[in-house]
C-alpha cells in the first residue's frame, strides 16, 4: 500500500476548535473494511460505512480530500506509525495502551460490546439490554462478571486480536474459558456457524449485522452491554503523534459536526441509533 502524497502539514486554527485550512489538498485514511457497519468493503471492492461517511464529512470540514484505502487491522498502528497513511478511521477506541504509540483525535463516536453465544448451548438467560461500564467495578458489576464467569466456564470464546475486547476478554474470563484470537471478524463468524467455538466478545453493531444474516440464527446476545475500563472514553481518530495541527484539524471538524448534528444523522443511518459524542455524553 502507497501513500499518495508526502506533504508537509501547515494550517490556519481559528478559533478554538474550528480549523479552516490544511496546505495538503488530500489526505489517505486507512480502513479495515472487515467491521460492519462500521467499515467493510462492497461488492465493487469499495469502502463503505460509517467510518467512511464520516471521514469524507470531517475532511470536508477540513477542505481536504480524503483517499480511503483498507488495512488489515494487525497492521494498522504500525503502518500508520511508518507513514504508509496519515490517519486511522476504523472503529478504533482511544486507549491508554493505543496513546503510547500513536496520538487521537478526540472521539467522534460511542458505542459498546457484547457477547455472543451459540443457542443450542442453552446457557442461562441474561439480562442483555442492561449496561455495565468497566471503569467502576463495583459490587454489582462483580456480581454480574461472576455469573457470567460461570456460564461461560469450559467454553471457547473468539475474539478479534489486538483488539480492546481480546485484552477485556482476556481480563474477565481468561482464566475459565479458553480465548481463541482472530485475525477478521469474519473468520471468527465462520469458526462460530461450525461450532468450533462457542462465543465471543466484539462490537455489538458488527455482531447485529452478523446477526441479521442468514448464518447468524444459531446465535443470540449474552449477557450486558460492556462499555468503559480498557474501551476508553469512545471511537477516534487515530493519527501520528508529530501531526500536532493534524489533531487540532480533526478536534475541530468533529466539534462542528457534532455541534450541527451531522454525526448523529450519520450514526442513525448507519447504526439506527445516535452514537455520536453528544448522545455519549
Amino acid at each position: 500500500m502507497k501513500r499518495t502524497a508526502t506533504i508537509a502539514i501547515c494550517f490556519l486554527l481559528i478559533g478554538a476548535m474550528n480549523s479552516d485550512a490544511l496546505d495538503r489538498r488530500v489526505i489517505t485514511i486507512a480502513s479495515e473494511g472487515a467491521s460492519p457497519p462500521w467499515n467493510a468493503i462492497n461488492a465493487e471492492g469499495k469502502l463503505i460505512g460509517f467510518d467512511i461517511d464520516a471521514g469524507q464529512e470531517l475532511c470536508r470540514r477540513m477542505n481536504v480530500e480524503c483517499n480511503f484505502v483498507p488495512q488489515d487491522w494487525d497492521g494498522i498502528i504500525p503502518a500508520l506509525t511508518v507513514g504508509k497513511f496519515d490517519a486511522i478511521m476504523s472503529g478504533m477506541a482511544i486507549t491508554e495502551k493505543r496513546k503510547r504509540s500513536i496520538a487521537f483525535s478526540q472521539p467522534y463516536a460511542g458505542g459498546f460490546n457484547q457477547l455472543v453465544v451459540r443457542k443450542d448451548l442453552n446457557l442461562p438467560p441474561t439480562d442483555t439490554s442492561r449496561k455495565l461500564n468497566l471503569t467502576t467495578m463495583d459490587a454489582d458489576t462483580q456480581a454480574v462478571i461472576d455469573q457470567l464467569r460461570t456460564a461461560l466456564a469450559g467454553k471457547t470464546l473468539g475474539v478479534l486480536r489486538s483488539s480492546n475486547s481480546e485484552a477485556v476478554l482476556n481480563q474477565l474470563f481468561g482464566n475459565v474459558a479458553t480465548i481463541r484470537s482472530y485475525d477478521s471478524q469474519d473468520n471468527m463468524h465462520l469458526d462460530l456457524v461450525a461450532e468450533r467455538i462457542d462465543g465471543g466478545l466484539a462490537d455489538y453493531f458488527t455482531w447485529k449485522a452478523f446477526l441479521d444474516s442468514k448464518d447468524g440464527g444459531i446465535a443470540i446476545l449474552y449477557g450486558p452491554q460492556l462499555s468503559g475500563g480498557l474501551w476508553g472514553p469512545g471511537v477516534g481518530v487515530g493519527l501520528r503523534k508529530a501531526d500536532d495541527e493534524l489533531v487540532a484539524a480533526f478536534d475541530g471538524a468533529i466539534a462542528a459536526a457534532t455541534r450541527d448534528g451531522t454525526l448523529k444523522r450519520l450514526s442513525q443511518q448507519w447504526f439506527k441509533i445516535d452514537v455520536s459524542p453528544q448522545a455519549s455524553n
